[in-house]
């Protein structure tokens, strides 16, 4: 999200610096801010309470960053947008001349729960669903900005294939109840992604293959999006509440209906012309969605699509945004 809208922003016009980790996109037309490093001493990491070496190199990474802000870095720009789950970002917004919003991308973190309570009003919150507004509506007042996905990528495809199920293969993303579902529907099934739970992998899927469900492995964005356009529907099977559906986002601009669990904004992203939503967990009615589906009009499901789940949408939302809390700041 944060890739695509930099590229987005910089494409109209605007001057945007990055801060961002190792191996991000160097061909990002953006300034990207230093990094620094920092490795902490053998004696401090001796300590029985040190933290891990990674979880330091961030808050230095952060520190660091916020630190040049507030000393006088962020005069040059108009305004923050803080897409990391960091907690200094937040807790350290009334050190910054400018506006500072903040993305909740995920549920409530204690960490950032903490920085919010103690900086209530000195950051703007927005959440990539209405769902995750609720679910951080105890502590911040957030509007639903929803992510958009890039349609000039994710083009339309003839469909009439396989079902395909695609993310990370990872417990709380149940991929196993798509194949089970397919196999009950009698829909033959694709599996694409990263395999980022092997101990899950080997025990919950790699029995199921076979027998029309086959796993493809982790593909590029282009071989993905040609899975999703020849696919007759995509399946999403979320085992916890899903901030927003990317998965589904993608299977919609390839002009896809989606079949999938009603949790978390997976209501809000799926409209009903464009796929059908089954009971959380209930495999048997994820099959009957995954059949009722496949009779969604292509063409109309890529218009829902360009129409509620793009990233000029997107960028249009935050561009409005970001020019309302410029003028706030200047009226103060």
């Amino acid at each position: 999200m944060t890739h695509a809208l930099a590229r987005e922003l910089v494409d109209r016009g605007h001057d945007v610096s990055l801060f961002a980790g190792p191996g991000s996109d160097p061909a990002l037309p953006v300034e990207l801010l230093d990094l620094p490093e920092f490795e902490p001493s053998e004696v401090a990491m001796g300590d029985v309470n040190a933290p891990s070496r990674h979880w330091m190199a961030e808050h230095h990474a952060y520190l660091s960053l916020m630190l040049s802000l507030a000393g006088g870095e962020d005069r040059r720009f108009d305004v923050v947008h803080n897409n990391s789950l960091h907690h200094l970002p937040v807790a350290m917004a009334r050190s910054l001349s400018v506006p500072v919003v903040t993305t909740l991308h995920t549920p409530p973190l204690p960490w950032l729960e903490s920085a919010i309570a103690l900086a209530p009003d000195t950051s703007s919150f927005v959440a990539v669903s209405r769902a995750t507004a609720r679910a951080w509506s105890h502590v911040a007042d957030a509007t639903a900005v929803h992510n958009g996905v890039d349609v000039t990528s994710w083009r339309p495809g003839p469909g009439g294939g396989p079902a395909v199920w695609t993310g990370r293969l990872v417990p709380e993303k149940a991929p196993h109840e798509a194949v089970d579902a397919c196999r009950l529907a009698g829909v033959p099934l694709l599996l694409a992604g990263p395999m980022s739970d092997p101990a899950y992998f080997e025990e919950q899927i790699a029995p199921r293959l076979g027998e029309g469900a086959t796993y493809v492995g982790h593909l590029d964005h282009a071989a993905l999006a040609g899975l999703l356009g020849h696919a007759s529907v995509a399946v999403t099977t979320p085992a916890w509440d899903e901030p927003y559906g990317l998965v589904a986002a993608e299977a919609m601009a390839c002009g896809t209906p989606v079949a999938s669990y009603a949790r978390g904004a997976l209501p809000e992203v799926v409209a009903p012309e464009a796929g059908v939503l089954a009971r959380p967990g209930d495999v048997e009615d994820l099959a009957r969605a995954v059949l009722a589906a496949r009779d969604c009009d292509r063409a109309v499901v890529r218009r829902h699509a360009e129409l509620h789940c793009s990233l000029t949408r997107m960028t249009d939302e935050y561009e409005r945004l970001y020019a309302d809390l410029v003028d706030r700041s200047l009226a103060a």
